[in-house]
Parts: structure tokens; sequence; C-alpha cells
């Protein structure tokens, strides 16, 4: 791109975030910060909190949204299972402004090079395990290389997603410095018994099949799920297939205290065809992950909290593959990892309008990295450290201070202390103000801190590896408004994140020199019509002064929502701009739009047909580069519940 060029689109960008601006600015201007103002809209309340989103990921505890100076956007089981996704990923990034998962193919991420999965949030990578994946609260990430396995996250288990966009790290640690992926995993809280089947096939060859059972007896309560899907994508030496299950048992010991144990396992094999300029043969992958937990937990009226011990693992075997079908490798590369934790916290209002959340978090991460023979099958002794066993200790406590001022006024503020075995100690502050002009509406304010620590990889690992590495850093300041009306709600944010201490490779050699100045802002809104319809959108502008891969300029997405008497249809509209594909003196960008759509009929009493279509304009995109997407594909299948 030309020195003209980027000025143009610097300018462009700049253009569109002052609108932006002026329009953000305009909205509260309209409404005076006055508690007399704020008394003068007390009419409005009385339907305003049936519309209030109470979530965990803020807080740890369930806490009304409206008291919480961050942006947290919640993706409910309804919105998850409308279009018969097998992953959570796709249905939250056309649901969240800012977030954007990449892919190369109809189904499955996979891993190593050329994968996708990939989460940007803001600028921030979730690649590079800035953006940290949580289960129930619990971290999951590779621990070697530091990043999400994407291919883990299944509908199956999720009752809701929360995302918090921007820092976390007070309450969560590292790799939570982009923000959080909160799954919330799924109970069955009424007595009875409900099971559901959901099977599909469509293009390239594509099955998936689902099933789940949930019981409720008394005390008791338990959710079984299992999962299998194939495909052989849309090019050679490109098929996926995964399995997988789910379990989670339940019990209340008394009416103020429950326990509950949970598992989940997934296995996927994976083929890689390498780019279509350069491509690759025999290059497999078989991985499984897992997760294991047990909780107990405590809920009275002025305190709450829990103890749980959790354990993230997994067992990685790759094969990288050769240009040439006629060589085939002689070696394995093969990992293995856990991160094994303790978590413990207990929220208390002390005083009226008062909450103090105060907790412990113990991990361990256990990692190892090294080749076999394919032949023999022992292990090879390799050089530049490609081969080794690391073990690091990570302890941490935090305490987070919430205060309602006045009815119309919050404050928020927090701090974490976290000592890491390699990198030393870190301190994690953040502040925060809640303004509600309105019974309806609220201003929100924070200023917060998040940080990474090196992985495994980047110290340990290959010639760049570097242990005297330090965390990256990054402030993250942001404003925004939130109104409801109605059945008409909306949001407007702005942010600026600023960091550095960045690991890049510089002359064969991982340095903390990087530097990231992002800031943008987000529009969402959703507009329940009648019983019939219903609307939403979200739109999000970023400015990079630094890019990164995967990270677009523009995301927006307009759908809509259609049910009556036996019908359900769902379309969504989304538009990527800018989207940068590669960076440096060969930076590319692409700029595509898809439309995607599901139909469903109920048959009958709990059997329900369904068919999907994604990419219905046949658009001709790549979200990474040298692998371009399918066209148009269809899915089409039956649901039965009873």
């Amino acid at each position: 791109m030309s020195n003209a060029s980027k000025k143009f689109s610097i300018k462009t960008n700049f253009q569109q975030m002052k609108i932006i601006f002026t329009l953000l600015a305009a909205m509260m201007a309209s409404f005076p910060l006055t508690p007399s103002h704020a008394m003068a809209m007390a009419e409005e309340t009385d339907d305003s909190l049936s519309l209030q989103e109470v979530v965990v990921t803020g807080t740890r505890n369930a806490v009304d949204v409206r008291h919480l100076p961050m942006t947290v956007t919640v993706v409910d089981r309804e919105l998850l299972t409308q279009q018969h996704q097998t992953s959570v990923l796709p249905t939250v990034m056309q649901q969240v402004p800012g977030l954007f998962v990449t892919s190369r193919s109809m189904m499955g991420y996979g891993v190593s090079t050329g994968a996708a999965g990939g989460i940007n949030l803001r600028g921030i990578t979730g690649g590079a395990g800035q953006l940290l994946v949580l289960i129930d609260g619990h971290p999951q990430y590779n621990g070697v290389y530091g990043h999400p396995i994407s291919d883990s996250y299944q509908t199956l288990m999720a009752d809701r997603v929360e995302v918090l966009r921007g820092p976390a790290s007070v309450l969560y640690g590292s790799n939570a410095m982009g923000g959080v992926l909160n799954i919330v995993t799924r109970s069955m809280h009424g007595d009875g018994v409900k099971t559901t089947i959901d099977l599909g096939a469509g293009s390239y060859g594509t099955v998936q099949a689902e099933a789940t059972n949930q019981v409720r007896s008394g005390r008791w309560s338990s959710t079984v799920a299992a999962q299998y899907g194939r495909t052989d994508n849309h090019r050679p030496r490109m098929g996926f297939e995964q399995y997988g299950g789910y379990l989670k048992l339940g019990y209340d010991i008394t009416p103020h205290w429950n326990a509950y144990l949970d598992a989940d396992v997934t296995h996927f094999n994976s083929s890689y065809p390498g780019a279509v300029t350069s491509p690759l043969y025999d290059a497999d992958q078989w991985i499984t992950r897992g997760v294991v937990s047990a909780a107990i937990e405590n809920h009275y009226n002025r305190t709450s909290g829990a103890l749980s011990v959790y354990s993230n693992f997994g067992r990685h075997k790759i094969d990288d593959g050769t240009a040439n079908a006629a060589q085939p490798t002689q070696r394995y590369f093969r990992s293995k990892d856990a991160l094994t934790g303790i978590s413990w916290y207990q929220s208390a209002q002390l005083f009226e309008g008062n909450r103090v959340t105060a907790g412990i978090d113990y991990q361990h991460i256990y990692g190892k990295a090294y080749y076999t023979s394919k032949q023999t099958g022992e292990e090879l002794e390799t050089q530049n450290k490609q081969s080794g066993r690391s073990y690091r200790n990570e302890i941490a406590g935090y305490v987070d201070f919430r205060q309602d001022i006045t009815h119309w006024l919050t404050f928020d503020a927090g701090v974490r202390l976290d000592h890491h075995s390699v990198t030393g100690t870190e301190w994690v502050p953040q502040v925060g103000v809640v303004v509600r002009p309105l019974s309806t509406g609220e201003v929100k304010a924070m200023a917060s801190k998040g940080f990474r620590n090196p992985t495994m990889r980047e110290m340990y690992l290959y010639p760049p590896s570097n242990e005297e590495l330090a965390p990256e850093r990054i402030w993250n300041y942001e404003i925004s408004w939130r109104h409801r009306i109605s059945a008409f709600n909306y949001g407007v944010n702005i942010f600026y994140i600023k960091g550095d201490n960045m690991i890049q490779t510089v002359n064969r050699k991982n340095v903390n020199t990087g530097e990231i100045e992002n800031y943008g802002a987000e529009f969402e809104a959703s507009w329940r019509i009648d019983s019939h319809w219903r609307l939403s959108t979200n739109h999000s502008l970023l400015h990079m002064e630094h890019p990164v891969i995967a990270a677009p300029t523009y995301k927006g997405f307009l759908g809509a929502d259609y049910h009556c008497s036996k019908w359900t249809v769902s379309t969504g509209l989304q538009y990527i701009g800018g989207l940068y594909t590669a960076v440096g003196d060969n930076e590319q960008k692409e700029n595509f739009c898809l439309l995607n759509a599901s139909v469903g009929y109920a048959v009958a009493s709990g059997i329900n047909l369904w068919v999907r279509g994604e990419n219905l304009l046949a658009q001709s995109y790549e979200i990474n580069l040298g692998y371009p997407m399918p066209r148009a594909t269809f899915m089409g299948g039956v649901n039965v519940s009873f």
C-alpha cells in the first residue's frame, strides 16, 4: 500500500470515529446527569428490572450489569442454538461488536501453522494468548503455547457465553489483558427429564450429531451430552473429524450450599493442506483437550462465594508435512500440557449499597514439547532447546470494592497482586464509575490494566526463545452509554488502548520491544418489535497504529429473527472491512459481505426440521492468507426433544 493510500485510510478511519464520538456525546448530553432528572424518570422503572442482564464474569458473583463499569455482552442459549452451530464461536462473533474469529474451512479450526480459530477483540489477539477463554470462570489455554484451542468450545456445554470487552486481569490474571470470553455451563433447574437430539448433514460430506440428556430429581441434577462431527471441507487434504462429551453432576446440599462436578473431553483429527500457493502433504494433527472441575458454592442474601479446583489439559501429536508428497517426514511433534488450579472467592455486602469481593487463585502450569521418531516411537534429541519440560506456578490475591454512592452513582475499584515463579510480581489495578441519569440508562467510565506472562514457547522453545522476557502490559480507557426504551435497547462504547513491552522477534530473538495503540468505537442495538419479530445490529470501528493480522478495521452485523406458529427464521448479514491478512511491507486487506440464514419448521410436537445456509451471496474471500473460504454451503437436519 502506498503512503498516500495509508494516509487516506487513516484519514477515513478518523472521520468515521469522529462521527461516532459526536453521536455519543450528543446522546449523553441529551440526558442531564443529575439526581433530579433520575427521580423524574422513576415512573419508567416498572419494566426496567426485567430487561437487565445478570452476569457473573465482571465480578464472579451474579450482579445486575447496570452497576458494573465494564462492558459485558451476553449471548444466551436461545441464540447459541438457533442456527444449529456445534461451536459457540460463530454465533458469538456475530453478536459481539469488536470480536472476530478466524476461519479457513466449513468445519474445524485446527492448531499449528495455518490454523484458524484465532479470537481477536479490539485488535488484541487470542492467538498470542492476550485474550482469555474461561469455562465457569476457569482459564482454558494451551500450557506450552498460551493460546485458546477453539475446537474445544462446543455449544453442547454452554448455557450462555459472557464476553467482557477490555482487560479483566484483576479477576482473572494473565492472558485476560484484552478481555475474556466466559462459557457458563448448563444445569437442569426444574424437576424432570429432558432429552434433545440434533442431527444434520450438508455440503462437502459434512455431518454433525449432538445428544443431550438432563435430569433433576430433588437435590440431584445431571447433564450428559455427546457430540460428533466430520467433513471433507472444500479443498483436498483438508478433512476434519471431532468427537467429544460433557458431563455435569450437581447436588444441593442445603438451600444455601450446592456442589457440582463436571468434565468435558474433545478429540479431533485435522488435516492441513497448506496455502494454495505452497501446498503441503501429510500435514495431519491429532489433538485431545479436556477439562475437569469441582466446586462448592454458597448463596446467602448478603454474601456468596465458591471454592473450586480445576484442570485443563491437552495432548497434541502433529505431522508438520512436506511440500513433496514423495518425501514424508520422519518425526512427529508432540506436546503435553496441563493448567491445574485452585480458586476461592467470597463476595459480601458489608453495608447498604456495598459489595466487596475478595479471592485467591493458584495455578500450576505444566508443559512439555518434544519430537518422536515415526519408525520407533522413541523420543528424539534435538538442538536449540526444541525438546523441553517446564513448570511454572502462579499465585495471586485480589479484591474488588463496589459502592453505590447514591441511587444514581456507583464507584468501583479493584486491585490484584500476582506473583509468577519466573517473571515475578505484577500489580494490576482498575477503577470505574457508573452514572445512572435515567432509571433505564447509564454512563460508564473505566480505566484498567491488563497483562500477559510470556509463554513457554516464547521463553524456552525454538531459536528465538529468550528466558529473560518480561510480561506484556496494556492500559485500557473507555466510556460507554447504555439505554433501554421499552423493547428497544442500544449502547455505544469508545475506547483507547495503550501498551508496551509487547513480545516481538527481532534479529531472531524474542524481546519486549513491541507497542500497541488502538482506539475505536462500538455500537449495538436490539429491538423486539412484537412476539414474532426481533431485530439486532452491532458495529465496530478500529484504528491500530501498529496493525495486526485478523483485526478488521470495520465489522458490522444486521440480524432479523422471526417466530410464528411452527416456523422459525433467522437471518444475518455481516460485513467485514479492512481485515488484515498480512502486515508489514506486504500488507494485505480483505473486504467481504456474508449472508447467512436458517429456517426451522415444527412438523410435530418435539420434532423440528431445520436448514442452514452460509455465504449465500457466494462471496470469494480469505480470512487466513492463502486459504480461500468456501462459497455457499448448506446444512439440513432434524431436532428431536422429549
